[in-house]
């Protein structure tokens, strides 16, 4: 019973502290998060994302809130019950401080994306690295 209970202690300390904070980076590196988002262009009903419409999403939604970034072409599938959907996506790279204002900042641009072009969702993942620019 004491074991389960110092597991569940360590494990939720893990879960509550900051993954950066226990990152060790050699310098000029230092502790930062990096975030993956995946935008689907399909819209349901409507034509795609355009590359203009793409254009000025970055412009008033990505790069106000990531000042650094990278855009990429990609292509997403996946399984909508059985039916496979394949669809021309973009993947946006950000490495960025990890901080309160940057997830903030994350849902921020995942919500624009959804009310934007009607999309249920945006994929995000986030992991800790160590950086420098």
């Amino acid at each position: 019973m004491r074991i389960a209970v110092l597991i569940l202690s360590v494990g939720l300390t893990f879960m509550t502290t900051p993954a950066l904070a226990q990152q060790s980076c050699m310098p000029p590196l230092a502790p930062m998060l990096r975030v993956e988002f995946y935008f689907g262009r399909n819209i349901v009903h409507h034509a795609p994302v355009s590359d203009r419409e793409w254009a000025r999403f970055v412009t008033r939604e990505l790069t106000p809130r990531f000042p650094g970034l990278t855009v990429l072409d990609a292509q997403g599938a996946w399984r909508d019950g059985k039916r496979e959907v394949r669809e021309a996506s973009k993947l946006v790279i950000v490495v960025t401080k990890d901080e309160n204002a940057t997830r903030a900042a994350i849902a921020a641009v995942s919500d624009a994306y959804k009310q934007r072009f009607h999309q249920t969702s945006v994929g995000i993942v986030t992991q800790p690295v160590c950086a420098a620019f």
